[in-house]
C-alpha cells in the first residue's frame, strides 16, 4: 500500500485496501470495504467569482456560512475549474481529463435542433434538449463511486446529454457504444443521469433551460421514491399558468415555482433518506448565481436593494437567451449569492442533522469565473479580485475559482497555495472511497480514455510534503480560440495561435507579456501544448507554432 493510501487511512480511521494493480476499475464487492468510508458531498456552483465570498475579500455580499466552512476547513488559493464555461468544465470533473483530452470542451447544445413542440400549459418547449454526451466508454466519477459501493445522487445542472420527450427511453448507440448524435432527432442520448452511475436525480438536463429560474418543468429521475424507470418531465404545474420568459410578457413575474428553492429542497430531502449503512456522494451542481437575476422578491432581496440604494441600475433583459429583466441588477445578484449560502448552511445542518457531519467530506466549488450575462456586473463587486479576465477566458479570472474543502482528515482553518484543477478531483474522490486514486486515474486501457488527474489527498490531510505535484497545468476554449498552460508560476496563454507569457509570482493580473524575453520558456510550454492537445472536429482552436 502507498504512502498516501497509509496516511488517509489513518486520517480518516478506515481499515486498510489493497491497491489497484490495473487501469480498470473493480467491482465493489471484489475489494475488502474500509471499516468506515466518509461520505462526500462536492457543491459546484455557477459562474461565481474568485473574489465573490468574504472569505475571499468580498466586502458587498455577506457569505457567512461559507466563511465559516473556510474556518472549519481548507481554503484553496490556486485551484482552477476545467474550463472557463460551464459543460467543459463538468466534464473535466466528471471525466478526470483536462480540455485537451475530454471529448467536451465546449457548451454544445442540442435543444436548437427541434422544433419548440411540447405543450406546457400556455407555453411550448424544446422536444430535444441537452449537451453533447459524455463518452460511454469512458467511466465518470459517479459511475466509479456506484461501483465502490456508494450511494449515488446529483442535483442541479447535468449538461452531460440530451433528452427527447417524445422518445425519453430509447437510445441510440453508434458501433462503440457511444451516443449517436448524428441521430439526435430520433433519440434520448445514452448518457443521461440513470445510465451513468446516478440513483437519483433532479434538475436541468438542459444547461440552456437553466438560464431560467422558473422553468416549465425540471427532470427527475428517482427509482427509490417514485419508481422511475428513465429519466422524466417533472412538469411545474404552477409556473406554465402563466407566459414563458421568452415572451417577455411581465406575466412572468408571477411564477412561483423557483427553481432553485426546489432542488436545493430535493438534495436535503434525498440526504435526509441516506443511512449509516451505506456511504453516499453527492453531487450538488446548484445554478446560482447564474444569470438569470431574478429571485423570489424576499428579505434577501430586499437587504441588498436598500443596501445599493442610489448605486444601482436595472436590467432590460435578453429574452431570446432567457435572461428575463430585472429592477436592481446589483442586488439581484448579492441576493443571489447570500441565498446560495444560506443553502450551504442548511446542507451543513441536514449532515448534522443526519449526523453525519464528522465523517462528511464537503467541498464547494465554482464551475469558472464570473459572468457578465443577464445584467451581472462582476466589476462593480470586484469580484475577479486581482484577476484578469472573466468567464470565456482563459486569463486567471475565467479559470482561478473558490475552492473549500471540510471534512475528515481536513485540518481546520487553513489556507493552502497548492495548484490544482478540477480532473484532479476524480482521483482524490476515489481515495476518500478507499481506492487508489492515482493508481487508477492515471492508468486507462486506450489513450481517448486516459486520465489527467493526480490526488490531492496528502494535502487536503495536512501532509503537503509528499503532496505530488503537476508539471502543468491545461485548458483550451474553442469558443474565445484561446488556450493556457500554467507551469510552475509561468502562465501562457494563447490567443488565436500566438503565446503570451505572464509571470504570475510577479503579475497576478497578467499585464506584462515577457514571452520576448523568456523564448526558451515559451518553446518548453509550447512543446507541452501540442503534446498535450488532442484533435477534435467539434471544438477546434489554433495551435501556436512550434519552434523549428
Amino acid at each position: 500500500m502507498t504512502k498516501v493510501r497509509e496516511i488517509l487511512m489513518t486520517a480518516l480511521g478506515m481499515m486498510p485496501v489493497m491497491a489497484v494493480a490495473s487501469g480498470t476499475m473493480p467491482k465493489a464487492d471484489d475489494k475488502p470495504v474500509p471499516a468506515k468510508r466518509p461520505n462526500i458531498i462536492f457543491i459546484m456552483c455557477d459562474d461565481m467569482g474568485y473574489g465573490d465570498l468574504g472569505c475571499y475579500g468580498q466586502q458587498l455580499i455577506e457569505t457567512p456560512n461559507l466563511d465559516r466552512m473556510a474556518q472549519e476547513g481548507m481554503r484553496f488559493t490556486q485551484a482552477y475549474a476545467g474550463s472557463p464555461v460551464s459543460a467543459p468544465s463538468r466534464a473535466s470533473f466528471m471525466t478526470g481529463q483536462h480540455t485537451g483530452h475530454t471529448h467536451v470542451r465546449g457548451n454544445r447544445e442540442y435543444w436548437h435542433r427541434a422544433l419548440r413542440q411540447n405543450a406546457f400549459g400556455n407555453n411550448a418547449d424544446y422536444s430535444i434538449i441537452g449537451q453533447e454526451p459524455y463518452l460511454m466508454n469512458h467511466k465518470i466519477i459517479p459511475e466509479l463511486m456506484k461501483e465502490a459501493g456508494y450511494a449515488t445522487g446529483m442535483f442541479g445542472k447535468w449538461a452531460g446529454g440530451y433528452y427527447n420527450m417524445q422518445y425519453p427511453d430509447t437510445y441510440l448507440l453508434d458501433a462503440d457504444g457511444n451516443s449517436d448524435t448524428s441521430k439526435s432527432g430520433q433519440s434520448s442520448s445514452a448518457s443521461l443521469p440513470n445510465k451513468r452511475g446516478i440513483d437519483c436525480y433532479y434538475g436541468y438536463i438542459c444547461q440552456f433551460q437553466a438560464h431560467t429560474y422558473y422553468p416549465n418543468f425540471l427532470n427527475r429521475y428517482d427509482p427509490e421514491k417514485y419508481g422511475d424507470r428513465h429519466v422524466v418531465v417533472d412538469t411545474l404545474k404552477q409556473n406554465i399558468l402563466h407566459k414563458d420568459v421568452a415572451s417577455a410578457d411581465k406575466d412572468y413575474e408571477n411564477r412561483e415555482q423557483y427553481a432553485s428553492d426546489l432542488i436545493h429542497q430535493y438534495a436535503l430531502e434525498w440526504i435526509d433518506r441516506q443511512t449509516e449503512e451505506k456511504p453516499f456522494m453527492g453531487i450538488f451542481t446548484y445554478t446560482l448565481p447564474h444569470a438569470e437575476l431574478w429571485q423570489p422578491n424576499d428579505s434577501l432581496v430586499a437587504k441588498y436593494t436598500e443596501r445599493f440604494k442610489g448605486q444601482d441600475t436595472p436590467y432590460g433583459g435578453n429574452f431570446g437567451s432567457w435572461y428575463y429583466r430585472n429592477y436592481a441588477r446589483h442586488a439581484q445578484f448579492a441576493a443571489m449569492v447570500n441565498r446560495l449560502d444560506e443553502q450551504i448552511g442548511e446542507i451543513f445542518d441536514k449532515l448534522k442533522e443526519k449526523g453525519f457531519d464528522e465523517n462528511t467530506l464537503v467541498i464547494f466549488t465554482s464551475d469558472n469565473g464570473p459572468h457578465e450575462e443577464g445584467g451581472a456586473d462582476p466589476s462593480w463587486f470586484n469580484r475577479d479580485g486581482l484577476l484578469k479576465g472573466t468567464k470565456r477566458s482563459t486569463h486567471e479570472g475565467g479559470i482561478r475559482v473558490p475552492f473549500i474543502a471540510k471534512g475528515p482528515g481536513v485540518p481546520a482553518g487553513s489556507v493552502n497555495d497548492h495548484q490544482l484543477a478540477f480532473y484532479d478531483v476524480m482521483p482524490t474522490l476515489l481515495d476518500y472511497a478507499g481506492l487508489d486514486g492515482d493508481a487508477y486515474s492515471q492508468k486507462s486501457a486506450t489513450e481517448e480514455c486516459q486520465y489527467d488527474g493526480i490526488s490531492f489527498c496528502q494535502t487536503l490531510t495536512g501532509n503537503d510534503a509528499r503532496q505530488e505535484k503537476h508539471e502543468f497545468l491545461y485548458w483550451e476554449f474553442h469558443e474565445t480560440n484561446m488556450m493556457a498552460l500554467r507551469m510552475g508560476n509561468w502562465k501562457l496563454v494563447v490567443k488565436g495561435g500566438t503565446p503570451h507569457l505572464y509571470d504570475l509570482s510577479k503579475d497576478i493580473h497578467e499585464d506584462k507579456d515577457v514571452a520576448g524575453e523568456h523564448p526558451e520558456v515559451v518553446a518548453k510550454m509550447v512543446e507541452i501544448i501540442h503534446r498535450e492537445h488532442t484533435e477534435s472536429p467539434m471544438f477546434k482552436v489554433t495551435l501556436p507554432a512550434l519552434e523549428r
